[in-house]
């Protein structure tokens, strides 16, 4: 077993992970970042940049890179069923004042990762270590003291003055937080598959609401990456019901789709996301903290997760940096623990901003599950009142809450 040591360990080489590894190392403070794959390609990851994101990527100096890697904007957000338009709202009519960004972005997430790791690699305190699958923590009597992981078929040691879960939904280490999850819990599953994307066709995400499920398709370029959204727990009952009646489901809802479909040959072919909305009571404990998925679990609808977990290692860095810079400078930095108080900064600075979220989309969710759920013969529109508030108040509401956040962070210094 070997050790090395760092002054910050991060588990995890997502958005949040590499963006706080990046912010820290700009700051002079040694970090490691830990990703257990051999690179970032990953289907299943959102690939909507929300204007706060946009902020941070031009304060980096990175937007004119992040540019060439758009694969479509959206200017508008649109909400319709099969019967007919819910929602369409102009993003730029409910900006906030000043802003410079007013439309999202659609790039391949590996691709903004791949970005961000080669602007951290400028910085000689950044460390990327791939092919490194975290196994736990180091603890000792006061705390976490850095994390075990294994690599080559080996088993290492990274101390560390702090360590970040960044690891994801899936976060290996929340156990060692120790302080259990509020679950809102989810009404809906999401099925994943792509299908060819024509030259010709809309750049931008294209989502339908209709009965029996909910469609939206992710361009990739040449190919569509579609989520179909459907009641929780009904995986096992659609994949028994046979792959013909699942793609007919799909083309009842997304007709565009057409002949498409056939392009999903086995069940291979489609992959179950179980869609959780929850959080950790506590982000940090002592000598560690949470960010992103690892601290507050997203659900698809409104493609925030990415942003929300970028704006928390903005704010990580700029609340955590100082306190680790001169934490750095201290011979007896490993045998000393971090005040706790340091660490439990993060989450006080972005729990409204999570907790507002997810309530939203909690209520969304049950909206989008009611609506499929609607009987042959019923309008899948609502009543005119109704319909009136969702274009008026909801409208201007969601676009300020998922596109152009609750609190946004900038960069400090």
């Amino acid at each position: 077993m070997t050790e090395q040591r760092t002054t910050v360990a991060i588990s995890g080489g997502g958005p949040a992970g590499v963006m706080l590894g990046l912010l820290l190392a700009r700051q002079g403070v040694e970090v490691t970042v830990l990703e257990k794959h051999a690179d970032f390609l990953r289907d299943f990851r959102g690939d909507t940049v929300h204007p706060m994101t946009l902020d941070i990527l031009d304060e980096l100096g990175l937007i004119d890179e992040f540019d060439a890697l758009v694969r479509g904007r959206m200017e508008a957000v649109d909400f319709a069923t099969t019967d007919g338009v819910l929602v369409h709202q102009d993003l730029a009519s409910v900006a906030p004042r000043g802003a410079r960004f007013t439309d999202i972005a659609l790039a391949p997430q590996w691709d903004l990762l791949d970005l961000l790791v080669r602007k951290a690699a400028e910085f000689p305190s950044f460390t990327l270590v791939m092919e490194a699958q975290t196994l736990g923590v180091v603890r000792e009597a006061r705390g976490v003291r850095g994390l075990r992981y294994r690599k080559d078929g080996r088993e290492h040691v990274l101390r560390a003055v702090v360590t970040v879960a960044a690891d994801g939904r899936h976060s290996v280490l929340r156990e060692d937080i120790g302080t259990g999850l509020v679950v809102l819990g989810s009404p809906i599953d999401v099925l994943w598959f792509r299908i060819d994307r024509e030259a010709d066709e809309p750049t931008e995400l294209r989502g339908v609401i209709g009965r029996g499920g909910a469609a939206v398709a992710i361009n990739r370029s040449d190919y569509w990456q579609v989520a179909f959204l459907v009641p929780k727990g009904t995986d096992e009952e659609i994949r028994t019901a046979g792959l013909p009646a699942f793609r007919d489901r799909v083309r009842g809802v997304a007709a565009w789709m057409g002949d498409r479909l056939e392009q999903v040959r086995t069940w291979d072919d489609v992959k179950l996301l179980s869609v959780w909305v929850e959080r950790l009571r506590q982000w940090s404990a002592p000598g560690i903290v949470a960010i992103g998925d690892a601290a507050h679990t997203m659900s698809p609808l409104g493609g925030v997760g990415v942003n929300l977990a970028i704006g928390d290692a903005v704010a990580a860095a700029n609340l955590l940096g100082p306190d680790l810079l001169r934490a750095q400078q201290d011979p007896r930095r490993f045998e000393k623990l971090l005040n706790p108080a340091i660490l439990d900064r993060v989450q006080q600075r972005r729990q409204l901003t999570t907790m507002v979220t997810q309530r939203i989309q909690v209520l969304g969710q049950n909206r989008v599950n009611a609506i499929t759920r609607t009987p042959e013969g019923a309008s899948l529109m609502p009543p005119k009142v109704a319909l009136a508030v969702m274009r008026g108040p909801v409208a201007r509401l969601l676009p300020r809450v998922f596109v152009y956040g609750i609190r946004s962070e900038r960069i400090a210094g």
